[in-house]
């Protein structure tokens, strides 16, 4: 048996609530000072991996260890007893957010390179796309990772529980999904026989041939799962979704994971910020283009590219994105407040949490003058809509007796 003092590692992250969790680490101190277990902490925060990763460009005193990786190691021991606290999975704008704040506080570091055109320009955009998104949970979850609420909070969330919207009988919320040509649709895996190595390719109708992945090991019996989504049905089920809502008078949302599936939400995303915008885009398409806007970052990338154009140009394309609120449906909004509608940033409305919180509240979201409105949320590929869409129609009638029983969900992995 080891004499080696325990240890829990107590994880420094940016995510809300803050403050409750840096109020929270003396408290732990103080409760296991007497037990002798020590309680140590480690930065993992968007900034501190940033600064873990380029520490070539920094002075020695502005560099630090790379935390995530240490502890991704420590994850695989038996001794491993890590806390880990709420942390952003960083879509492009927030990067390159924490990325500039960073620059203002002296660190000499590179820009992200949306389109690199050297060598050195896409080892640094790599580098960073392993930062972004959802790049901490994968890693501490190699190790035994036990997210179970304790009996007592179960109980306590059952006596007080939060609050929860009726849904009226008259209510036109839903969930819409494709119907073909997703990734559900189009999934097929096989199981491998012996080792192997395979590489992935994309072969256009012309001949030609991409080669997206080169080649990588496969274990024997190892499962591989291949799916594609149609971009055409794709735009096409965009088009048909927007004027159902406009029809129907409901607030429209699109809830994605972005953060997590950081290859190809993005890109859908996109998709629907400029099948919603398209008047505005036909019409700008060449400026946006100079200006380097890149939809899948969202409408909020337009507005934030613009600031450099002349005060009247400007003006000009501002208007023409309002007007296009006059003729398509109102979006759901994740501040009516500022104007920050479901379309400005990826990373605002992931489906994990966005479409729970539609539940709860009668089915309904926040539309731009500030009050609740039934909703289509849209979720484009069946494998994230069917529980939802179950979810949502059966919490029409018993929304109030099952209540009670939705802290009882737990995960292990």
């Amino acid at each position: 048996m080891s004499d080696q003092k325990p240890t829990i590692i107590y994880t420094i992250t940016d995510e809300a609530p803050a403050l409750a969790t840096y109020s929270l680490l003396p408290m732990i101190q103080s409760f296991t000072a007497s037990s002798g277990i020590a309680v140590d902490t480690r930065d993992i925060s968007l900034a501190g991996r940033i600064i873990a990763n380029f520490a070539e460009y920094l002075k020695p005193e502005q560099r630090i260890g790379d935390a995530l990786s240490e502890l991704g190691e420590l994850a695989k021991t038996p001794e491993a007893n890590i806390i880990k606290l709420p942390n952003i999975s960083a879509s492009i704008p927030q990067l390159k957010a924490a990325i500039a704040e960073l620059q203002a506080k002296g660190y000499d570091l590179p820009n992200y390179p949306e389109e690199p055109s050297s060598d050195e320009e896409k080892a640094i955009q790599s580098i960073y796309d392993k930062i972004k998104g959802s790049a901490v949970n994968p890693v501490l979850r190699e190790g035994n990772s036990d997210r179970r609420a304790p009996a007592s909070v179960k109980n306590y969330a059952k006596k007080n529980p939060h609050s929860m919207g009726k849904w009226e009988s008259t209510s036109q919320s839903h969930v819409s999904s494709m119907q073909d040509s997703d990734f559900f649709g189009s999934e097929k895996s096989t199981t491998i026989s012996g080792e192997t190595s395979v590489r992935i390719e994309l072969r256009g109708a012309d001949g030609s041939v991409e080669t997206l992945k080169s080649e990588f090991p496969l274990q024997n019996k190892e499962i591989i799962d291949t799916a594609v989504m149609n971009k055409k049905a794709l735009v096409a089920f965009f088009e048909q979704q927007i004027e159902d809502a406009k029809q129907n008078d409901v607030l429209l949302s699109l809830h994605m994971k972005a953060t997590m599936m950081k290859v190809s939400d993005p890109v859908i995303f996109g998709h629907a910020v400029k099948v919603y915008y398209k008047d505005v885009f036909e019409k700008h398409g060449e400026v946006f283009e100079q200006l380097g806007v890149d939809v899948n970052n969202g409408i909020g990338d337009v507005y934030a590219k613009i600031e450099s154009l002349p005060a009247e140009q400007k003006a000009q394309i501002i208007a023409d994105l309002e007007a296009v609120y006059e003729t398509r449906p109102a979006l759901a909004m994740v501040d009516s407040d500022r104007g920050i509608t479901n379309l400005h940033v990826p990373s605002d409305v992931i489906v994990d949490a966005s479409m729970p919180a539609m539940i709860r509240s009668s089915g309904q979201m926040w539309g731009p003058d500030g009050k609740q409105k039934d909703t289509k949320a849209m979720i484009p590929d069946r494998s994230y809509a069917g529980v939802t869409k179950l979810l949502s129609s059966s919490v029409k009638s018993t929304v109030h007796s099952i209540q009670p029983l939705w802290v009882a969900c737990q995960t292990l992995v």
